[in-house]
């Protein structure tokens, strides 16, 4: 099993110039000015309104871009996958959404035969003709995935399917001709997909219920150019009504399909789930609220400040400098009285980690085409590695109750290894000093380190953090040096373009597979694909090519732990530690939320309690 119970799991993922990004930034602006003054002109105060808050705000809502979780929550809920989740079921269990059934798979694994649901069409919208969202058709889903491997399309999700699917990487190498066919993606009729294989990809599945995968009509795409990324035009439940940095409002869509919940077959579990309220969904059919409004709150303290004020956000983290006065116990994770007599929560490991990872491009730290500075670079990362401190950046900002552990398959993924050697994230500031000796290291040859953070106050304290273990290693101070960005998508972007030597980042994971977490080490994956470390190791990446095309086995579990520990001794990533995830919702709020598995698809459905209802939520707090 490879995700805990609920009771004892937590859910937790640019353009090219600057003119480019000034245009972007005005057209959210005049995107949100215009269409929240059109809605704010009919607002109806009888509407069911969810109000969620997040840490960062996505810098683009078209799903070749949807590269984070916060592009994930928009994306997930103005667009449609062939594949989704279930609702409630933990470990997380697959489920058909734009498929009408599980594809035909051929005996060899390489052909998948997918059929999709009729009568379903688009939000209306001034891209189609006379205005009115026409049908989804199989070709949509040949449309989709191609502009992943149009350069025009800036996309970041290709690595899911390079040298994966027949003739795919061809098409791109031609020149991404849209009127050119690919042999392996085949729109058999207007409702029949048919995708063909090089190889067997058993991943292939979960990637089909990414944001990645959201279909997305061409008429659309060409009608608004690059404003496409704020004017998302889907088949979900939600249709976008406003979108700047501090807030997406979203609105039910009239023509979203009926299909009526199973809570059962959602996984509800009245042990786990009855205070929730969730039960009272069987048998309707979501969205349930009329008004979903995103608010984008950087700073913790802020998200917890509107959400205790009672009418203004329905959801939050609690912030570290709170956890005393809320929490009546942290083993377990228990709410004070006065807190859970007004909350529901829920607490447990997220899906997913944070780490850091040296950017090999630099030849300061990484390769180098001296042989011996190269094996001086590795003794460099690995004493940083050493004096890093796992337990003391728990406690300092995860309120000790994150998971540390070594190398990069995380706790919650089935092929982790608990037993695996804790050398590698236990601090040994002598250990380190000393292998920088042994490798001519010396404050005045130290090579200086560029870390790159967002402009938040709690991304500045872990600098400092780090800046100082850095100072007793005997880094000169002036050598750690910080760069700052506005957004989460300045530095994301910096990352996709390896400008930065040192990457800080957390990876939730896409799907419950330790492939996931691996793939972030695959050569051909580098920038501006998900390697951010443009880590290239022959034998690393061989063990993956042979895993990649193997089904869950403890001979593919061995071969995962073989790389995880090349990674480990090459010194490449300083990891890693899985967050305790502690979450409140107001007891009106009939849910179960989520952030984990490419997040948000909870949302559709979300309802909210009518004031003269009684108490649906029982005693609250899980």
């Amino acid at each position: 099993m490879w995700l805990l119970s609920l009771r004892n799991q937590m859910p937790i993922k640019c353009l090219h110039t600057s003119l480019a990004l000034i245009t972007i930034a005005l057209l959210i602006s005049s995107c949100g000015d215009s269409q929240e003054q059109s809605s704010s002109d009919t607002e109806d105060t009888n509407l069911k309104v969810y109000r969620h808050a997040m840490d960062q705000a996505p810098t683009s809502l078209d799903p070749v871009q949807a590269a984070n979780v916060y592009a994930n929550f928009i994306v997930l809920n103005t667009f449609d996958t062939l594949f989704s989740y279930k609702y409630l079921a933990r470990p997380y269990e697959l489920k058909t959404n734009l498929a009408v059934e599980w594809p035909d798979i051929s005996a060899d694994g390489l052909t998948y035969t997918i059929r999709i649901k009729q009568g379903v069409h688009y939000v209306d919208d001034p891209a189609f003709a006379n205005g009115q969202g026409r049908e989804v058709v199989a070709d949509d889903f040949i449309y989709s995935i191609k502009r992943h491997f149009d350069p025009a399309s800036r996309p970041q999700g290709a690595w899911l399917w390079i040298g994966r699917i027949v003739g795919l990487d061809e098409w791109k190498q031609a020149g991404s001709d849209y009127s050119a066919e690919i042999p392996g993606l085949q729109a058999l009729d207007d409702y029949t997909i048919q995708i063909k294989l090089k190889k067997p990809y058993p991943q292939l599945l979960f990637t089909l219920a990414m944001g990645y995968s959201a279909l997305v009509p061409r008429e659309a795409v060409e009608h608004y150019g690059r404003e496409f990324a704020i004017h998302p035009v889907g088949t979900g439940p939600f249709r976008l009504i406003s979108y700047d940095t501090s807030q997406v409002i979203l609105e039910r869509n009239p023509n979203f399909r009926q299909e009526p919940v199973d809570i059962k077959f959602e996984g509800y579990d009245p042990e786990r789930h009855d205070y929730s309220g969730v039960a009272t969904i069987d048998g309707r059919s979501p969205p349930f609220v009329d008004r979903l409004e995103i608010n984008f709150i950087a700073e913790a303290s802020a998200r917890w400040s509107s959400f205790t004020k009672g009418d203004e956000v329905q959801y939050a983290s609690i912030p570290n400098e709170q956890v005393d006065q809320v929490l009546a116990s942290k083993r377990p994770v228990t709410l004070k009285p006065e807190f859970a007599e007004k909350f529901n929560f829920y607490a447990g490991t997220e899906a997913g980690f944070i780490f850091q990872a040296f950017n090999m491009d630099f030849p300061e730290f990484g390769y180098n085409e001296d042989p011996e500075r190269e094996r001086r670079n590795k003794a460099l990362r690995c004493a940083i590695n050493k004096a890093y401190a796992w337990e003391q950046r728990n406690e300092s900002f995860y309120i000790g109750l994150g998971k540390v552990f070594p190398g990069i398959i995380v706790p919650v993924a089935p092929e982790f290894d608990p037993d695996l050697s804790t050398e590698s994230i236990t601090r040994d500031l002598a250990g380190a000093k000393k292998l920088l000796a042994d490798n001519g290291w010396t404050a005045e040859n130290l090579p200086p380190l560029v870390y790159g953070a967002n402009s938040s106050v709690t991304a500045r304290l872990m600098f400092e953090q780090f800046r100082a273990w850095m100072k007793e290693l005997g880094y000169p101070t002036e050598k750690i040096i910080l760069k700052r960005f506005a957004t989460f998508g300045d530095i994301s972007k910096a990352w996709k373009e390896s400008r930065l030597p040192f990457v800080t980042k957390g990876w939730g994971l896409d799907f419950p597979d330790a492939e996931n977490t691996l793939q972030l080490f695959y050569g051909p994956n580098g920038s501006p694909g998900s390697n951010d470390a443009n880590y290239k190791n022959p034998e690393y990446d061989r063990l993956y090519e042979l895993a990649s095309t193997m089904l869950p086995s403890p001979e593919r579990t061995e071969i995962y732990h073989q790389m995880n520990q090349i990674l480990i001794d090459d010194c490449i990533s300083i990891t890693g530690l899985a967050r305790t995830r502690i979450y409140l919702w107001h007891k009106n709020v009939i849910a179960i939320p989520d952030r984990e598995i490419v997040g948000g698809f909870f949302m559709k459905y979300v309802d909210i309690a009518d004031a003269e209802q009684p108490d649906l939520t029982g005693s609250g707090s899980r």
